[in-house]
C-alpha cells in the first residue's frame, strides 16, 4: 500500500478503493488512478466541485451572490430537473451506505451528481438570464457544491476549490 501511495494521489486511492461493492473483489486500475481527466472518477467529481466554486467566484466578482433561498419551481428544463432529483437522492444513498456498510453507494451517487451538474452547466446559463431564473440556477449549483463537498468529506477525499 505504501508503494501504491507513492505513485497514486491519496484522493484517487480512497475514491477508487471505495468504488467497489462490499464483498466484491477490488480491480484497481493504476493508469486510471493517476489520470487528471474525466476518465478518473475522483477527478471528475472534484472537478465538478471546483467548477462550481469558480462559477460562484466569477459571479461574486460581478456583484452576484448565491441567494439564501430561491424559487426552484422556475427550473423546468430536463438538466435542471435531473440535477434536483439527483440531489434529492443523496440522503437515501447515505442511509443505504450506512445500512450496508458500503461506501460505494456514496461514490456512485457523487459520480452521478457530478455528471448531472456537468450536463446542467452545459445546458443552462446563469449570466444574462431573468434575475429570478438566474438566482434559482445559482442556488441549485451552490446546493450541488455543498452536497459534493459533504459526500467527498464522508469518504475522506478533498473537495478542492480550484483545479
Amino acid at each position: 500500500l505504501t508503494d501504491l501511495l507513492e505513485e497514486v494521489p491519496i484522493d484517487s486511492a480512497r475514491f477508487l478503493f471505495n468504488m467497489h461493492d462490499a464483498g466484491s473483489g477490488i480491480d484497481f486500475d493504476l493508469d486510471q488512478a493517476v489520470k487528471t481527466d474525466n476518465d478518473n472518477p475522483v477527478y471528475y467529481v472534484q472537478y465538478a466541485h471546483a467548477r462550481i466554486c469558480s462559477l460562484v467566484r466569477a459571479l461574486a466578482a460581478d456583484g452576484i451572490t448565491v441567494p439564501e433561498t430561491a424559487d426552484l419551481s422556475l427550473l423546468s428544463g430536463e438538466a435542471e430537473k435531473a440535477l434536483i432529483k439527483q440531489i434529492a437522492q443523496y440522503c437515501e444513498e447515505i442511509k443505504l451506505a450506512a445500512r450496508d456498510y458500503d461506501p460505494s453507494h456514496i461514490n456512485r451517487c457523487l459520480q452521478e451528481l457530478a455528471a448531472c451538474f456537468h450536463r446542467f452547466y452545459t445546458a443552462c446559463r446563469i449570466r444574462g438570464e431573468e434575475p429570478q431564473v438566474a438566482a434559482a440556477r445559482l442556488k441549485l449549483a451552490d446546493d450541488t457544491r455543498m452536497v459534493l463537498k459533504n459526500g467527498l468529506k464522508l469518504i475522506g477525499v478533498d473537495a478542492p476549490e480550484k483545479m
